[in-house]
């Protein structure tokens, strides 16, 4: 098994995709299918009940999946650079580290965006006076991930697993 420090581009590429999927799931099914809320919908100048609010919460939720986007990307190709370079993992390795970067989109999303700017909460068609429930909620789902995540990478590290990341044989290196 490689050590810890071998893996640091495997780690990073599953930290990044967990952080753009959090970030597409936030975007994706609370933005828009559930359309509990946009990236803006608590600011008093840009609500969503107008069309100038609505084009303004579009142009930043827009805004938010292309960094969402770049963290995906980013994961791919340090995962990809990972496997050329000879780091080894287990699929159980990548999704842990996966979970841990969900979590940690949670996390500092719900600290950041909802606790601390207010800017929007997690389900802004409750009544309002439920908002910081949702809010906590969605923080303590972040926490679950982020123990998830790790106990899923750590307990596989320790084990000495390696197995199932490994590129084929008709992978070429330079």
């Amino acid at each position: 098994m490689s050590r810890a420090v071998d893996q640091t581009k495997l780690r990073n590429a599953g930290i990044l995709l967990g952080l753009g999927l959090g970030g597409f799931f936030d975007g994706i099914v609370l933005h828009q299918l559930l359309q509990w809320h946009h990236m803006v919908s608590s600011v008093e100048f840009f609500s969503p009940e107008t069309v100038p609010g609505l084009r303004t919460n579009t142009l930043a939720d827009g805004l938010f999946h292309a960094v969402t986007y770049i963290f995906t990307v980013l994961g791919v190709a340090l995962l990809w650079r990972a496997l050329r370079a000879g780091e080894r993992g287990t699929g159980r390795q990548l999704i842990g580290l996966a979970l841990l970067g969900w979590g940690l989109f949670n996390v500092v999303e719900g600290i950041v965006d909802h606790l601390l700017l207010g800017i929007h909460h997690v389900n802004e068609t409750a009544p309002r006076e439920q908002w910081l429930w949702w809010d906590l909620a969605f923080l303590l789902w972040g926490a679950a991930m982020i123990a998830g995540g790790w106990w899923l990478w750590r307990g596989s590290v320790a084990s000495g697993g390696s197995r199932d990341m490994e590129p084929s044989s008709s992978v070429r290196r330079p």
